[in-house]
């Protein structure tokens, strides 16, 4: 059980709980703290102060004072006027992690809601009762307001649901489940709808995506290496240890580890005329590093946005203050969704370029397109130019969404991070990028297939046993379709036991 404390959730946990692995509640400690900041605010009410968002209006409506009598109205009329997105809904973990996260960060207790607003979004976590949230409508400050407010609108018994593969209205789904809508409290539909939860479950999702993708490229490299002849000299420990970048050292090690006992690799040992791989082979350690190390920060940057405080303004119970700040302002998330897709699309490039050196008989020494019967059949030949539009159509989700930024609210918000539309197309960035490293996959084993009867290394082979099990082997033309959609399945789901081993 993780205990939601708004302090301690990481990336792990969050994996676990998103993927039905754990169950999760609302720590003691962070109760307290939640108890403590919602008296700050009724106070403060008390002494008639103003407090924006609490008992003013939003954006550049808060000159406009609401009377005591309305300020529940007030935070409804927040949810069901911002719930203005577009597009399909996001799926189910995506929505599953926004809950999580919007959990956790009211339990650092700076929000001044209840504790009872908290433990219904867990409870609607653990009942897999996820509101529907259009993926479009957020320019990333002030945070995520309308798939927030999508997030937030079955807690007042509005919106609709999915609920066991079925679409509900919320109030008839919380029933089912024996819950009970809330009538919101001063600042409660603010606090709700205020933060960055949405980018960052989709950059979190991303990020558990990729620490899987960067050691799969490595495996999958190291196979087309020994498909095409390649040699494991630019592995070798010390070229790298004179250039130390963590993901650099980390890469070579793994190529190096992957590429040793290779029959195929000691045939060519001696008398190979071939002085150097070309640079997508000789320098995947560099260009899959890179990428790594890129990650590396990435997920520094969400171990502190998982656990960060995004609403405005934000309670300091100790001190008896309410601060308006920018807590919101989803910059960092932004930029680090445009850095990921940029990361991830450079291992999707390189890929590609591996897949055109398996397809190429004048270079890899392999039959024409990797069929043995080239002519009357095509082979590979249109998988490489599928693998190669998906790589082009990455170079345009590229185009960084960080440094757009169009004014809202009559200017009161005249800088936005644009971060949810960053998100939003790295998925897409992650889905291509696997697809390509499932064709370089499909394209390598049967490289390994030609060469035989001389083996690969044991963990090669074992990833070959491992594909051929679900593709058998290219002995005609066939419809290629099913087998790369089933290949890139494969290394979304069950490559694990392959790269457990891996750096």
């Amino acid at each position: 059980m993780i205990q939601v404390d708004g302090k301690s959730l990481t990336l792990e946990d969050f994996r676990r709980v998103v993927h039905h692995e754990q169950s999760c509640a609302l720590a003691a400690t962070a109760r307290e703290r939640i108890v403590t900041a919602h008296q700050v605010i009724l106070d403060t009410l008390a002494r008639g102060e103003a407090i924006y968002g609490v008992n003013t209006g939003f954006g550049d409506l808060a000159k406009i004072r609401i009377p005591d009598d309305q300020l529940s109205t007030l935070q409804e009329r927040l949810l069901v006027s911002h719930a203005a997105g577009v597009g399909e809904p996001l799926p189910d973990e995506a929505v599953r992690g926004m809950l999580l996260l919007r959990a956790n960060t009211l339990a650092r207790g700076h929000s001044g809601v209840r504790p009872e607003l908290v433990e219904l979004l867990l409870a609607m976590l653990e009942a897999d009762l996820l509101p529907v949230v259009p993926a479009k409508g957020s320019v990333g400050a002030s945070g995520d307001l309308a798939p927030l407010s999508h997030l937030a609108l079955p807690l007042i018994g509005r919106g609709e649901v999915r609920l066991k593969g079925e679409v509900l209205p919320a109030a008839k789904a919380l029933s089912s489940c024996g819950l009970q809508s809330l009538e919101l409290g001063p600042k409660e539909g603010l606090a709700l709808i205020n933060g960055t939860q949405a980018m960052t479950s989709l950059l979190a999702l991303a990020a558990l995506a990729a620490l899987d993708l960067v050691r799969i490229a490595d495996l999958v490299g190291a196979m087309s290496t020994d498909a095409v002849r390649g040699t494991d000299e630019p592995f070798d420990r010390r070229l790298h240890e004179l250039r130390p970048h963590p993901g650099q050292m980390a890469s070579a090690a793994n190529l190096w580890q992957l590429l040793q006992g290779s029959e195929i690799r000691e045939s060519h040992r001696e008398g190979d005329s071939r002085v150097q791989d070309p640079y997508s082979i000789r320098c995947i350690p560099q260009v899959h590093g890179a990428a790594r190390d890129l990650l590396s920060d990435i997920e520094g940057k969400l171990a502190i946005e998982m656990n960060a405080v995004t609403d405005n303004p934000l309670v300091f119970a100790d001190d008896g203050e309410i601060l308006s700040g920018g807590n919101f302002h989803g910059e960092p998330m932004a930029m680090a969704a445009d850095i990921l897709a940029l990361a991830l699309a450079e291992l999707g490039s390189i890929s590609e370029r591996r897949i055109d050196k398996l397809t190429d008989s004048v270079f890899s020494g392999l039959s024409a397109f990797l069929t043995e019967e080239p002519g009357l059949n095509s082979g590979f030949m249109m998988a490489q130019v599928t693998a190669a539009a998906l790589a082009s159509e990455n170079k345009g989700l590229t185009h960084p969404a960080s440094v757009d930024s169009i004014p809202t609210s009559a200017e009161k918000e005249d800088h936005v991070s644009m971060g949810m539309g960053a998100a939003v197309k790295l998925q897409q960035v992650v889905v291509n990028t696997r697809q390509i490293l499932a064709i370089e996959l499909l394209s390598a084993a049967q490289g390994i297939d030609l060469l035989r009867p001389l083996k690969s290394s044991e963990p090669l082979e074992a990833l070959h046993a491992a594909i051929r099990r679900r593709v058998p082997k290219w002995e005609e033309d066939r419809e290629m379709a099913p087998d790369l959609a089933t290949a890139a399945e494969f290394l979304g789901s069950d490559i694990r036991s392959h790269i457990e081993g891996l750096q």
